[in-house]
């Protein structure tokens, strides 16, 4: 196969109805800031120089269902945020205008969904 070459994920790009309004629901939710805003694609600065969170408007976006359910939008990936207090978190993110899912699959993770839908986990690390 021979040598790999050298790679580094530097963005998670997150399609949305409105980047802008999620970009500032993560950045509320991590304590992150707004690196680079335009009308169709934001920025999120990591404070501990990892990779970034970016937001593209999609103009057909369409809801993800989750759990999935055949014939329904899937989600194409899940953001796993690792916590100190779990419930805090929960409580937290709430706040900031997630909403928990009504189906929890394990004790030491919390599933919520964004404001557009995006699920993502709070997991108890």
């Amino acid at each position: 196969m021979g040598q790999i070459p050298v790679l580094e994920l530097t963005t998670v790009n997150i399609g949305a109805p409105d980047p802008g309004a999620l970009a500032r629901f993560y950045a509320e939710l991590l304590g992150w800031e707004i690196r680079a805003e335009e009308p169709d694609w934001v920025v999120l600065k990591n404070p501990t120089d990892g990779a970034t969170l970016s937001f593209q408007t999609e103009t057909s976006y369409v809801r993800p269902v989750w759990p999935p359910a055949p014939g329904e939008q899937q989600m194409m990936l899940h953001l796993e945020i690792r916590v100190e207090d779990l419930e805090s978190a929960a409580a937290h993110a709430t706040a900031c205008g997630a909403t928990l899912a009504d189906s929890q699959p394990q004790e030491d993770v919390r599933v919520c969904f964004d404001p557009v839908g995006h699920p993502f986990c709070l997991w108890l690390g």
